[in-house]
């Protein structure tokens, strides 16, 4: 950052830290132990996708990645695009197997951001539910490097259960790099597996 950055209050964008997924499992244990939610075993990444056969050829290899454990009871990631026209890769575990998930998760964008492709990740989604049937899902957001909570109302439609995502902000807060500014918890309607 130079000295006009710094006078102009311009700042640095913060470099995405991939490896900061694996702090989900121990933010399972903090959900589940001071709120009752468990994971369900979906995850999700959710990318812009590109024309031209390098990025094709990018996700096909992403796919077969993830689909190497299929002929032992694995069961397919599934693909889908959204009706904003962005791209969804859903990986499915047990619950127990959310380590796996993370792991998944986790290769799907260093492949993508090894080939080039980074500037086309969004985010990453891990869901958790409660007993009363709550859905939480703890959304990385890959340009900033940080997470945040989002919570839809149970029932359908497009409303959040803003509370419980402050009140699990603050429960998060030391076992992930939980995003502060409120303006970027964007709404993940229709995600697959939330």
């Amino acid at each position: 950052m130079g000295f006009l950055d710094a006078l102009l209050g311009r700042s640095k964008p913060v470099k995405p830290d991939l490896d900061q997924l694996f702090g989900i499992p121990s933010a399972a244990l903090t959900l589940e132990a001071a709120a009752g939610f468990t994971p369900t075993g979906l995850g999700s990444v959710c990318f812009a996708a590109v024309e031209g056969g390098a990025f094709h050829e990018v996700e096909r290899q992403v796919r077969a990645l993830l689909d190497a454990d299929t002929p032992e009871g694995g069961v397919p990631v599934e693909a889908s695009r959204d009706e904003y026209g962005y791209s969804w890769l859903l990986a499915r575990h047990l619950p127990e197997e959310l380590p796996e998930l993370v792991n998944d998760l986790h290769a799907v964008n260093s492949e993508l951001e090894a080939n080039g492709f980074g500037p086309q990740l969004l985010c990453s989604i891990v869901a958790f539910k409660n007993d009363e049937g709550q859905s939480l899902g703890l959304v990385y957001l890959y340009k900033r490097g940080t997470f945040y909570p989002f919570a839809p109302m149970p029932g359908g439609g497009e409303r959040r259960n803003s509370p419980l995502e402050l009140q699990m902000k603050g429960m998060l807060a030391n076992d992930l790099r939980v995003e502060q500014d409120l303006s970027r918890w964007f709404p993940v309607w229709g995600a697959p597996g939330l």
